[in-house]
Parts: structure tokens; C-alpha cells; sequence
């Protein structure tokens, strides 16, 4: 539709004429408008365009064409420029200009007085001055003139008003009808998802029926097939009639229909299989009796196995096994040979009685001979062939002979040896059964678990702490459980049953002095993985103390109680009947100590009885006073040593919740006696450091003014404020960051968070080690969380993963071989949310599916992404959960092929590591662990066997795209070397053990300087 309006003009000139016009603004981004025209771009949908035009309304013409409405809500204080238009040109207002997006606004409009005109029309003008002055009739007819125009242009107002009422109506109609148009499509698309559903579920209610068919077989021999055969021919009926279901797309109302009968015979199908699952649990049941007996028979074997390793193991001996076995196997292998050997000379012993009854026979003949020759000598007969003969067997017999006593003599020498190395074998047989017999006692020391001499050593302290014991009692005791000798468990499990005054006096009775192997190490942080974990630092914790004490060594934690931690997976838990009193704001406050394991390691837990309740509130970190809750907390921990009487080789702080340690330990408690330790330091991230106004540091006893210096813990950006990071650093005898490249990178002005400098000054004690990832918990060979386990040789299991993530998530299943981009993150400006959020639209326009875990503890960015959320909410290749879950995050490592990390920076990082112990290639940017782990597949500078990934330098969506595009094409065009890459990322070691054996040997040589300086 078009609307054309008339053209106004005037024939006559016209000088010195005012009038109002209306601006007009029109939003036409596909043409082009004259300069005189101020135009706005927006973007309008269809339902914003019919409510803009829904919104405008004229609500009067005048004589000098003023028109008034209402802008839209996005322009209402605006002001139009002015537009002079003398003559209206033609317009055309067709629904196309429509579509493409119209804003009218009408605003108030300044007078517009001294029109442009043409030309043409200048010639027109009639001078009123001088000689050439208008007659009166002239001066009527022109004003005549004037009237008129004036109406017509009123009238063409009042048309052109009515034909944008007009263009409403029409465009409204439209779209309603395009609404309608839109639900029918709608509801088709439902319906032939659902006809796909119904599909499916025929497929699988076949299956269903070949095994109810198996099942009836097996139900015919108990005597229960009358049963099965009843139900087994209801659910065919039902299948039969669910099939005979056609779906009839020409008509809503019988679509609607059939939709509700298939809802009734999807309930009616599964009320089918609860039955059939009760007829199974059935059979099970009747099966149970033999399981049992399978049951016991495998524990029979399984006791006969235990019992023939622990006669293995009772022979063995620390130190002199490997020496045993090789003795012992040696003397087997010489019984061995000499049987061999004694069977080889009773065969030559069998061959020569043979040679001597031929011996005895060829006498006989020579006997004969010698008769013959004789009788030849009677005869006087010679022959020379006789007598060549003659001669021949002569010789045959000596050397018959000579045998014989060789063979006679090998067998006595080998008689004789054989008795000798069974006497001998019998010696060393009688010696190892002694040996066995004395180690026997020692079996069940050496197979105690870690979590039963951590709680042995939780037991002493507990005595110390409560004045029980005294503390070089209680250090020689700790020495025999760190020596996990024999005596100390045999003295514990027959104090059992006995008091624990019994107890104490039974285990004071067994004090040596033995040497001690290994380091003491304490950790004193803010969290440990699993009972109080926020981050990394929690897993850090958790995974170096364990690497450390499988290599050796005493390791203990020392934790905040927090009221919020997981304390179901805390072992033993139990508090001391002592109070531990420590220095705050001017006063003494106690603490109550709580001790137990967590998976093998010996906790402290320290509570503060203070007024404001320092770690009852809910939450870890985030708290207004968190300055104070954490100085507190490391005072209290260095008190608990001290009373406790332990001599640590090591204190490891970590972050700047428990960097007050390095100050106070060497300020306060180092003159105090407890100052046998060196001081570790950890910065997990430089961005957080905790600075506070520097009067807040008396609190816990440091001196303010002493501190408060450059040198020491006074805030590079702030000279009345202290920094426990640098505090931490510059009190500390070892410091260490989580990975080498952001070691380097922590060393500059960019990435040092203003510390760059306390870095550099202190480099030579500096390092950064790769963090590691606990091996037993991400392990797609035993994780319980995953549907199916699998391994780098058998991958099978993780395509089933990939489906059943596919299934629970309800994402599209129609491509198998489509890609799936994983990402578990916290949704921070750190981690590139920008980077997350194109990576997101990248992977669907390349054709792939993502899945998004994570929150955000920023608004804004949470917000933004629940409405990311909200528009692929129902969408068939893209998911978002927006927090966290444990059993999800476990699952989406298994199920996807690619993992992108896009962080701005990062530490460590530990996401990409285990994205590798699952079989998901990593695409990261290279900055902090991530340039440390990742390295391109396409970088010909890094060794074949080390490239495991994709990687971009500059992080913009232009880094993202390349990376993204590149794992794409690997993934669809060579199949096989992307599994190769997959077995190849698997197989990479992610432990520990590298980053524990680091730390172990900075903290030797740290100690061994320390004791090196106190002998000289």
C-alpha cells in the first residue's frame, strides 16, 4: 500500500512567510535521506514497530500545519533540528519502508520564517516597494489565494494523517495474521517432534519386547510363564496399537487428538515397564541364592589370595628383600640345574650300562672271533679284512671302555654336587623361615593406612595439649609413629580395651631415641579441598600434602573452623579438652581445638571464642572484617604450635589470608622458642592481596611503625595502608607463585598488581611451580560420577558420555560426530567472559554444540548471562547452567571433545589439565599455567610429542575465532589423528608427584642452610 500525497506549491510569489511544520524523523537504515533531515538509527523488531505505531497519535491540525505526538520512550527529552521544507516533494510510504523500520517523532517545533525557495520561484516574486506597489483587488486575490492553499494544506494533512491510520490498521493485520501464521508453524514443528519422540519410543519398546521374549524363556523354566505371557501380550496389543498411530498434519484439532492418545499410551508404556521392572527385580530374587554362593566363593578365593600375598609378604624385608630374592632365586635355578643335571647323568648312567651289555655282547663275538682265528690258525688261514676288522673292534672296545669310567666318574662328581646344593638349598630355606618368622610381626604395621598413624599422632598431641604428657615424651613418641615402628602399634592395640591413663603409661614405657626420617611440615591456610574449598588454593593444599607425605614425610594443616565446611568428610573428628588462649585488640581469647584426618591428613581446626564470631558467618571469604578474621586466625595457629611443643622444619602459608604468618613468626614467636622452622610462602594470585589501613595491623601484636616501612609490608600504592602479600614476601625464606611463565610475568609493571618490584628485589628466593591435579579423583578409569568409565586405549566410553550428556542436557542427538565445546569456569573478567560469550555464537555458526557450567559472583555479568541463558533455553546445540554441581562438572569433562580457557590471566589454572585427564583437547590463550601446559598442534617450534592443544596469543575474538576454526577442521577432516591427539592428552602425567618433588627440594636445601648457619 502507498499513500501519495499531493504536491503544495505556490503560483504566486510570497515574501516574508512563517509557519510551524512538524519534524519528521524517519528510521530507514537501507536508504539514503537528504542532508537537511536528522535521522536515528535504531533497531526496532516488529512488535516494537507496531507499538510505535500504535503510540502515535495527531491530535490536531491547524492553519499553520502544526502537529504534536508523543516520541518514543528512548527519545523523550530529545530535541529535533530544525527542518525547513518549503515545497513537499512527493512521497511514497509503502509497507516496505514499513518493514524496514519507521520512528515518527513529532516534537516542538521552532518557527520557521525566511523559507529557502528555489529559484525558479525567486522569479516569481512580486517587489512590493516603490512604483510596483499590488492594487487593493490584487491584494484580496492574492490573500484569497492564500486562504486557499492554507485549506488544501490542511487537507492534505488531514489525508495524509488518515493514510498513516490507514497503514496501521494494515500493517496490524499483518502481522496478527503472521502471529497466526507463526503458532501453526509452531505448533506443526511440536508435532513433528513429538511423532519423532513416538518414533523412538516404538524403537525402544521393541527392544523391550526381544527381551521380555528372552525373559519369557527364562521365566517358562520357574514356572512363572503364564504371568510374563499375560503381560508380555498386553504390552505387544499396546505396542501394536501405539503403532498404528498416523499422525494427520491437515487438520489442528485431529493433530491435538492424536497427541493426547500418544500422551495416554506413553503413560500406559511406562505403567508397562514399572511391571516388567517389578517381574525383573523378581527374578533377581530367585537368582539371589546363587549370587550369594557366588559371593562366597569369590571371598573364598578372594581369602585364599590375601593369604598367600601376606605369606609373600611376611618374607619379605625392607632392606634386604631385593637381595633375598635374588639369592633365593639363584639357588632355586642351581636345584633346578642341578636336577637337570642329575637327570642327564642318570641317562648317561642308563646309556652306559647299555654300552657295557654291548660291551659284554662284543666280547662275546670277539670271543667267537678269537675261536674263529684259532680255528683259522689250525687251518693256517689269514685274511687281512679279518684281521683289519679285529683290530677296528679292538679299538672300539677301549674306547667303549674309556667312556664308561668317564660317565662312572661324572655322575659321582655330579651326585656328589647335587648333595652338596641341597644341603646348602636347605640352609638358606631354614634361614628365610627364620626371617619370615620375625617379620611376621611387622605384616600389619607396614599395611596400616595413613589415617591410622595421622590419628596415633592426633592422640599424642591431644595428651600434650591437655599437660598429659610432657612434650619430650610426647616428641620421642612422635618420632616412633613417624618411624611407623612395630612397638608403638602393638602397644596401641593392647591399650584398646585399657584406660587412658593405662594407655599413657604403656606408650611412655617404649620411649627411645630413634632417628627421624623425613621433614615436619605444617600448612596453615584458609582452605583445603574437600571440607573447605573455594578455589584452587584448596585443592593446592590438599594435593601437595599428600604428594609429600607418600614421599616421607610428617605433614600436618592447620585450618580456620569454619560453621560452612563439609564436615562429614573429616574423620575422627573431636575436640581437645584444652583451650588454647591467644593475643587480639588488647586481650586473650580462647580457642577451641579440634582435631581430625582428612583423607590421611592430621587437621587442626581452630575455633576463636570471640564476641563477633569470626568463621560463623556463612561463607568463607567476601566479609567486611576479613583483615582482622584471618590476622587472627594466624596468630591463633602459631600459638597452637607453640603450646603444642612442635618443632616444624617447615611452615607454608598461603595467600594473603595466612601471610601474617612469615612477620609473626619471626617478630613474636621466634624469640619465643618456636624457631626451628623455615617460612614457605605461596601467592596463589597477585590480583588479591588484602591490603588494609596499617593501624589495623596492631590488632595481632605487630609493631605498626616498625612495619609500616617500604621495605617491609608498607602498600607500594598507598603509603597508610600495609600489604600482607608483601608482608609474606618479604618475611618469608622461600616464596613461590603457581606456574613458571606467571612467575615471569608477576615480575612486571602489568602483571604485578603494583608488587613488581618487591619481586624483583627478593628474585633470588622466587620461584614458580606448576600446580598438579589429584590423579585418584579425576580418573575417567574410576570415576563414579561418569555413566560409563573409560580409558585412553578404550574409547568408547567417552562417545556414551558424550550421548547421555546430550540426552540429560536435552541437546540434539541427530549429528553424533557434531563437536561439543566444554567450559567450566567462574564467570570473572579474568577468565575473558567477552571471549566465553563469542566463543558461544562461534561454535554454533562452525556447526558445534557448547555447554557453559559456572556463575558469577558479579551482577551485571550474571545477569547478561541468564538472559544468554533465557535465549537458548530451548535451543538444540546450546546449554548454560549458570552454578556450580560437582556431578555436572565431572560429566562435561567426559562428554566434550574440546575445553576453551580464553583467561586475560591466569595463575595456574587446573581446568585444562584435567580437560586432558578426560580426552577434551584444551583451546587456551598462552598466559600463566596455561603457557606452561598447553602447547599448539601446529607449532613446528615445540616438539612433536609435547603438542596437546590450541592455543591464541591476543585475546580478542579474533585469537578466539582462529583457534576455535583450527580444532574444527582437525576434528571433522582427520578423525583419527584428533583420537591420536586424544590418547596422546590422556597419558600425560598431571600429578603431583613433579610439583611435590620441587617444593621438597627447595624446602631441603632451605633447611639444610638453616642448619648449616646454626653450626657455624
Amino acid at each position: 500500500m502507498s499513500v501519495k500525497l499531493s504536491t503544495w506549491f505556490v503560483s504566486e510569489g510570497i515574501g516574508g512567510l512563517s509557519c510551524k511544520h512538524s519534524a519528521v524523523r524517519f528510521f530507514l537504515p537501507r536508504r539514503s535521506l537528504p542532508a537537511s533531515c536528522k535521522m536515528r538509527q535504531r533497531n526496532f523488531s516488529s512488535q516494537h514497530k507496531k507499538q510505535q505505531l500504535k503510540k502515535a497519535s495527531h491530535e490536531r491540525t491547524s492553519t499553520n500545519a502544526d502537529f504534536q505526538a508523543n516520541g518514543d520512550e528512548e527519545s523523550e527529552t530529545e530535541n529535533a533540528s530544525i527542518i525547513n521544507v518549503p515545497i513537499l516533494s512527493q512521497e511514497i510510504i509503502s509497507t516496505d519502508d514499513v518493514d524496514t523500520g519507521i520512528a515518527i517523532e513529532h516534537i516542538n517545533a521552532e518557527e520557521l520564517s525566511g523559507p529557502t525557495v528555489p529559484d525558479e520561484q525567486k522569479s516569481l516574486a512580486i517587489n512590493i516597494s516603490g512604483d510596483k506597489q499590488l492594487s487593493g483587488v490584487q491584494q484580496e486575490d492574492l490573500i484569497g489565494m492564500i486562504r486557499y492553499a492554507e485549506k488544501n494544506v490542511i487537507l492534505l494533512n488531514q489525508a495524509r494523517v488518515s493514510a498513516l491510520e490507514d497503514l496501521e490498521k494494515i500493517v496490524t493485520e499483518k502481522e496478527t495474521l503472521q502471529g497466526e501464521i507463526n503458532t501453526l508453524e509452531t505448533k506443526l514443528a511440536e508435532t513433528d517432534a513429538r511423532i519423532k519422540v513416538a518414533a523412538q519410543e516404538k524403537i525402544r519398546l521393541e527392544l523391550l519386547e526381544d527381551q521380555l521374549e528372552k525373559l519369557q524363556n527364562e521365566l517358562a523354566h520357574r514356572d512363572v510363564s503364564e504371568l510374563s505371557e499375560i503381560d508380555m501380550n498386553e504390552n505387544h496389543h499396546k505396542l501394536l496399537h501405539h503403532e498404528g498411530y498416523v499422525l494427520d498434519t491437515s487438520s489442528v484439532s485431529s493433530v491435538s487428538k492424536e497427541l493426547n492418545s500418544l500422551r495416554e499410551e506413553n503413560i500406559s508404556l511406562k505403567n508397562d515397564i514399572e511391571v516388567l521392572k517389578t517381574e525383573l527385580s523378581d527374578v533377581k530374587n530367585t537368582d539371589e541364592r546363587v549370587l550369594i554362593l557366588e559371593r562366597e566363593r569369590s571371598l573364598l578365593e578372594s581369602s585364599l589370595k590375601d593369604l598367600e600375598s601376606k605369606l609373600s609378604v611376611s618374607q619379605e624385608d625392607v632392606s634386604k628383600l631385593s637381595t633375598l630374592k635374588v639369592e633365593y632365586k639363584s639357588l632355586w635355578q642351581k636345584v633346578e640345574n642341578l636336577q637337570v643335571l642329575l637327570d642327564k647323568a642318570t641317562k648317561q648312567a642308563d646309556q652306559a650300562i647299555i654300552v657295557l651289555q654291548q660291551n659284554q655282547e662284543l666280547r662275546k663275538k670277539v670271543d667267537k672271533l678269537e675261536e674263529s682265528l684259532e680255528e683259522a690258525n689250525v687251518y693256517k688261514l689269514s685274511s687281512e679284512k679279518l684281521q683289519q676288522y679285529n683290530e677296528l673292534m679292538q679299538q672300539k672296545i677301549k674306547v667303549l671302555e674309556d667312556r664308561l669310567q668317564r660317565s662312572d666318574e661324572e655322575i659321582n662328581s655330579c651326585v656328589q654336587l647335587y648333595q652338596e646344593s641341597v644341603k646348602e638349598f636347605q640352609d638358606t630355606l631354614h634361614s628365610l623361615k627364620e626371617q619370615s618368622k620375625k617379620r611376621a610381626a611387622d605384616q600389619y604395621v607396614d599395611d596400616m593406612p595413613l589415617e591410622f598413624w595421622s590419628r596415633l599422632l592426633l592422640i599424642i598431641d591431644g595428651w600434650l595439649l591437655e599437660k598429659k604428657v610432657s612434650t619430650n615424651d610426647a616428641n620421642l613418641l612422635r618420632e616412633m609413629v613417624w618411624n611407623r615402628d612395630g612397638q608403638i602399634y602393638n602397644a596401641y592395640m593392647a591399650c584398646k580395651e585399657k584406660t587412658e591413663r593405662e594407655a599413657i603409661t604403656t606408650f611412655l614405657r617404649l620411649i627411645s631415641s630413634p632417628t627421624r626420617p623425613g621433614l615436619h611440615i605444617i600448612h596453615i591456610a584458609a582452605e583445603m579441598a574437600p571440607v573447605a574449598k573455594v578455589g584452587g588454593l584448596g585443592d593446592v593444599v590438599s594435593g601437595l600434602s599428600k604428594s609429600l607425605q607418600k614421599r616421607g614425610h610428617f605433614v600436618e594443616v592447620v585450618l580456620p573452623k569454619y560453621d560452612c565446611m563439609q564436615y562429614d568428610r573429616i574423620r575422627d573428628l573431636r575436640a581437645l579438652d584444652v583451650m588454647v588462649e591467644s593475643y587480639f585488640a588488647g586481650r586473650l581469647f580462647k580457642n577451641k581445638i579440634w582435631v581430625g584426618t582428612v583423607e590421611g591428613l592430621p587437621v587442626y581446626l581452630i575455633e576463636p571464642h570471640h564476641p563477633e564470631n569470626f568463621f560463623w558467618r556463612g561463607q568463607f571469604y567476601g566479609e567486611h572484617d576479613d583483615f582482622k578474621r584471618f590476622s587472627f586466625f594466624s596468630r591463633a595457629a602459631l600459638e597452637l604450635l607453640l603450646q603444642a611443643g612442635k618443632k616444624p622444619d617447615i611452615i607454608h602459608c598461603h595467600d594473603w589470608q595466612t601471610a601474617f604468618v612469615a612477620p609473626l613468626y619471626w617478630d613474636l614467636y621466634a624469640p619465643k622458642g618456636l624457631n626451628s622452622a623455615r617460612i614457605c610462602f605461596t601467592c596463589h594470585n597477585f590480583e588479591y592481596q588484602g591490603t588494609a589501613p596499617a593501624s589495623e595491623l596492631a590488632s595481632c601484636g605487630l609493631d605498626v611503625h616498625q612495619l609500616n616501612r617500604p621495605d617491609r609490608m608498607q602498600d607500594n600504592s598507598a603509603h597508610d595502608r600495609v600489604n600482607p602479600v608483601k608482608g609474606g614476601i618479604v618475611f618469608s625464606n622461600i616464596v613461590t607463585t603457581v606456574s613458571p611463565t606467571y612467575a615471569q610475568e608477576v615480575r612486571t609493571a602489568e602483571g604485578g598488581r603494583g608488587l613488581h618490584s618487591t619481586l624483583n628485589s627478593h628474585s633470588k628466593k622466587f620461584i614458580g611451580i606448576l600446580n598438579g591435579i589429584d590423579t585418584d579423583a579425576w580418573n575417567p578409569a574410576t570415576d563414579t560420577f561418569l555413566k560409563v568409565q573409560y580409558t585412553a586405549n578404550d574409547l568408547q566410553g567417552k562417545a556414551e558420555n558424550k550421548e547421555a550428556m546430550r540426552r540429560l542436557l536435552q541437546l540434539s542427538s541427530a549429528d553424533i560426530k557434531k563437536p561439543l565445546v566444554g567450559c567450566i569456569t567462574r564467570l570473572v573478567p579474568q577468565k575473558g567472559v567477552h571471549l566465553i560469550r563469542h566463543a558461544i555464537y562461534r561454535t554454533l555458526e562452525l556447526g558445534g554444540q557448547f555447554i557453559l557450567l559456572g556463575s558469577s559472583p558479579v551482577p551485571h555479568i550474571q545477569r547478561e548471562f541468564e538472559g544468554i541463558a533465557n535465549h537458548f533455553q530451548n535451543h538444540d546445540h546450546i546449554r548454560l547452567i549458570l552454578k556450580y554441581d560437582e556431578f555436572l562438572s565431572h560429566s562435561i569433562y567426559a562428554a566434550s571433545d574440546m575445553f576453551i580457557i580464553p583467561s586475560i590471566f591466569e595463575p595456574c589454572g587446573l581446568t585444562q589439565m584435567i580437560a586432558m585427564r578426560f580426552g577434551s583437547i584444551p583451546i587456551a590463550r598462552k598466559t600463566g599455567g596455561l603457557n606452561d601446559s598447553v602447547f599448539d598442534i601446529d607449532d613446528d617450534t615445540i616438539p612433536l610429542e609435547f603438542r596437546n592443544g590450541f592455543t591464541f596469543l591476543t585475546p580478542d575474538e579474533q585469537g578466539v575465532n582462529n583457534a576455535l576454526e583450527r580444532a574444527f577442521n582437525l576434528y571433522k577432516n582427520n578423525p583419527d589423528i584428533w583420537k591420536q591427539f586424544v590418547q596422546k592428552d590422556m597419558n600425560i602425567d598431571f600429578s603431583w608427584d613433579s610439583s611435590a618433588a620441587h617444593y621438597e627440594e627447595l624446602y631441603s636445601k632451605s633447611v639444610a642452610r638453616a642448619r648449616a648457619a646454626i653450626q657455624t
